[in-house]
């Protein structure tokens, strides 16, 4: 089994989540609890420009969590490593609610109240659906990113977009599985 570790706590890798545009994340386990290790990567992305990627995950953890926004505890970083560990929030991800026809309304409302406090704070977050999880009925922003609000970049005019079975969702499983 593969083995990470943050500050020399060392973790078995269960299982690869996926990767994003700054990093990969993977879930992770010391023998007695699950946990998300994020491992930033410097891979070019053509449509999102980084300045520090950590420094901005830290910024970004910071500002969204003194909004009260619904996400995974920042637990400990790696700062030599360019290592991430969060608390695992266990649950299926929005997307594969979609994809399996079973995205309860509720879900919607408790984005909507999350945008009421975003855009007041003039901020956006990624609403793409592989970044929220709901366990036990919470919907939870496991990413960190957040950008300053532009109307086009707001969950009612791209976010939506990829929260039902539309052309565009359809358009990118079919080009990323």
């Amino acid at each position: 089994m593969e083995k990470m570790d943050v500050n020399g706590r060392v973790f078995d890798v269960i299982c690869l989540l996926g990767k994003g545009k700054g990093g990969y994340s993977y879930v992770v386990t010391d023998g007695t609890g699950e946990y998300v290790l994020k491992q930033i990567h410097h891979e070019p992305c053509d449509y999102y420009q980084f300045g520090n990627k950590l420094e901005s995950e830290l910024r970004d953890y910071e500002h969204l969590r003194s909004l009260g926004i619904s996400m995974p505890e920042m637990l400990d970083v790696d700062h030599k490593q360019e290592r991430i560990l969060k608390e695992y929030i266990k649950g299926d991800t929005v997307m594969q609610m979609v994809k399996e026809d079973r995205l309860d309304p509720e879900y919607i409302r408790q984005m909507e109240r999350m945008c009421d406090i975003l855009y007041l704070a003039n901020t956006n977050i990624d609403y793409f659906p592989t970044n929220f999880v709901v366990q036990d009925g919470r919907m939870y922003y496991v990413d960190y990113e957040c950008n300053p609000y532009m109307q086009q970049w707001d969950f009612a005019h791209w976010g939506m977009k990829y929260w039902s079975k539309t052309p565009e969702l359809m358009d990118y499983l079919n080009n990323h599985g």
